[in-house]
This record gives structure tokens, sequence and C-alpha cells, in this order.
């Protein structure tokens, strides 16, 4: 198994700047039962911008508009696996949700709520959506 990977994610925002969580699955082997934002690993050779296009409704059921970088992560899973994650500032193309069976809730959380909620992992990237986007 290749133990490096390229992940993407999506910070979606709605026009209510609510922002998209999804909860884990709690027996996922990483991070089981955490508050996250739709996304995954790319597959080799994929367009990063395609591969978040079909993660994102993979697991939302969502299509959304991918408008700017927000932030990039390097980190070891626990599985051992070293990944490169890019966050981008996405909009959605509706607000209907359907979730995989990856996870088990979804929610549409006030982002200046969002820090109490979600993975510590996503702060920076709310940080970053206030100084640059929020209005």
């Amino acid at each position: 198994m290749n133990n490096l990977g390229i992940a993407v994610k999506s910070f979606i925002i709605n026009n209510k700047e609510e922002l998209l969580l999804i909860k884990r699955r709690n027996n996922d082997i990483h991070k089981p039962g955490i508050w996250e934002i739709p996304g995954g690993r790319l597959k080799l050779g994929e367009n990063p911008f395609e591969g978040l296009k079909r993660e994102t409704r993979e697991e939302t059921g969502l299509d959304i508009d991918i408008l700017n970088p927000l932030g990039v992560h390097y980190f070891t899973r626990d599985d051992k696996q070293k990944i490169t994650m890019i966050i981008f500032y996405c909009k959605p193309l509706s607000n209907l949700v359907k979730l995989s069976e990856e996870h088990t809730e979804y929610l549409w959380n006030n982002l200046h709520e969002s820090f109490s909620r979600l993975d510590s992992t996503f702060h920076e990237e709310i940080r970053n959506y206030k100084k640059y986007f929020s209005r």
C-alpha cells in the first residue's frame, strides 16, 4: 500500500454564512465520531478540483462551486499514512444534503459557533475564512 496521499476538503458556506459539518462513523479507523468537513483522498493522477467535486458529491450528495484555497495541512494519520490535505472555500449549488454511509449526521452550523463543534484540524480555515471572505 502507498503510504502517501493527497486529500482535498470542501469548506462549504451557504448563503446564511453557515458551514456544512459532517460527523464520521464511530467505527471509522481515523478520528472516529468527529465533526469534520466533506472530502477525501484523490485517486492517483486525479485533478484536485474534479476530485474535490467527486468526494463532496459522494459524501453529501451536493454539487459545489470551488472558489478559493483556504489552507494546507500535512500530517500522519492514525494508520500511519502521510497526508497532504488542501482545503478549499466552496459554495453549495443546493442545500439538500444526502449523506453517504461514511458519516452519520450533518449540520449547517453557524460559522461563529463552529470552533466548539468542528475538529480542531480545521480551526485555521475558520479564521482564514473570517479574515478574507466573511461579510
